[in-house]
C-alpha cells in the first residue's frame, strides 16, 4: 500500500497529534500513525493535496518540512521535548548519546546543525525547555520545588534554583508570587 510520511513542525504536545489527525481525516486522508513532528499516511499525496494540507497546516500555526536538514533540526527539538515533558523512564545514557542514537546521525554534526540554525546550543536549548517545564509545573502548585528537581532530573534543588534565577531573573518563589502569565508557548523557546 503507498504511504506517505509528512514532517511537521511546531507539533509540541499530544493535542497537536490530534489537531493534525484531525485535519487530515477531515480532508479524506488516513493517518496510520503520528508523532509529534511527523505523520504517516495510508496514500500518496498528489501536489495539489500536498498544497492543501500545507495551508490547512499553517491557518493553524504549524509548517511542512521540506529539506532533510530541517526535518532533521524539528527530530532534535522533538526528541528534546519528549524527555523533558514526558519522561516514561530515566535517561540511562548521555544526551548526546542519546540524540545521535535518535537522530541516527552523529552528535557533532547535530550540534553544528542546531547551532547553525538556531544561533544556540543544544545544551542552552535543554536548559531553556527544562525551565518552561519548571514554570509550568511551579503554576500548577502541585509538586515542591524539591520534586521538580528530582522529576528534571537535576542534581540538587540549588542547582535548578540558580539556573532559573539566570534565565529569568528571579528565584522559583518569585515566580510564583508573580500574576501575570510569564510562560512560553514550546515552539518559540530557543
Amino acid at each position: 500500500m503507498p504511504e506517505t510520511t509528512l514532517y511537521i513542525k511546531n507539533m509540541v504536545c499530544n493535542r497537536c497529534i490530534m489537531v493534525v489527525e484531525d485535519i487530515l481525516r477531515k480532508n479524506g486522508h488516513t493517518p496510520l500513525h503520528t508523532e509529534l513532528g511527523k505523520v504517516c499516511l495510508a496514500e500518496k499525496l498528489t501536489e495539489e493535496e500536498l498544497g492543501k494540507i500545507r495551508h490547512l497546516l499553517e491557518d493553524v500555526g504549524f509548517e511542512l518540512i521540506d529539506s532533510k536538514r530541517q526535518r532533521l533540526l524539528e527530530q532534535i527539538k522533538q526528541e528534546i521535548i519528549k524527555l523533558i515533558y514526558y519522561p516514561h523512564k530515566e535517561l540511562k545514557t548521555n544526551l548526546s548519546d542519546y540524540l545521535a542514537d535518535k537522530c541516527h546521525t552523529d552528535y557533532s554534526s547535530l550540534s553544528k546543525l542546531f547551532s547553525e540554525a538556531t544561533g544556540t546550543t543544544i545544551e542552552k536549548y535543554v536548559i531553556n525547555q527544562k525551565i518552561e517545564r519548571v514554570k509550568e509545573l511551579l503554576i500548577y502548585d502541585e509538586l515542591s520545588l524539591n520534586e521538580i528537581s528530582e522529576l528534571l532530573h537535576y542534581s540538587s534543588t540549588a542547582h535548578l534554583s540558580s539556573q532559573f534565577k539566570n534565565i529569568t531573573g528571579m528565584t522559583p518563589s518569585q515566580f510564583k508570587k508573580q500574576k501575570g502569565q510569564l510562560r512560553k508557548p514550546l515552539d518559540r523557546i530557543l
